[in-house]
């Protein structure tokens, strides 16, 4: 198996609630057949009824809102930038759940969820390199 990801799939409770709220913080998407798909960098995030990825992956769907282990991340070049697109989330109707503060690693960060309880952290961590293009570079740990 290749080491990368190409898609990450969002199950939501209202397709056209969840396709606003990513609307209202500026992403542009494609509807078809009850699916929306953004490119996302380098890699494409889709939303998808709940109930629909529960089936097609052979699991049993649980409860919105509740958190489902897994926490997607926005890296942005400055702190102002984590303030900036919190505020920005809680305007489309996001949740913050953790205000913008340097966190116990050293970087500064912020966290919120969307209308389907999908967590989204937002950092700027000088120490992790993002391409002009918006991709990142890991720096090498050992080092």
């Amino acid at each position: 198996m290749e080491q990368r990801i190409t898609l990450i799939t969002l199950g939501v409770t209202d397709l056209t609630r969840a396709k606003r709220f990513y609307e209202a913080l500026g992403w542009q998407g494609q509807e078809v057949e009850e699916t929306v798909f953004y490119q996302a960098g380098g890699l494409g995030l889709v939303l998808w009824g709940r109930e629909k990825l529960a089936a097609d992956s052979g699991v049993a769907p649980g409860a919105a809102g509740g958190f489902g282990g897994i926490v997607l991340a926005h890296n942005v070049r400055s702190d102002k930038e984590v303030d900036e697109l919190l505020a920005a989330a809680e305007r489309a109707g996001a949740r913050v759940t953790k205000p913008a503060t340097v966190n116990v690693v050293g970087f500064y960060s912020g966290a919120f969820t969307d209308p389907d309880g999908h967590v989204w952290e937002v950092a700027h961590n000088p120490g992790f390199t993002l391409n002009e293009d918006g991709t990142l570079t890991l720096p090498e740990f050992g080092a």
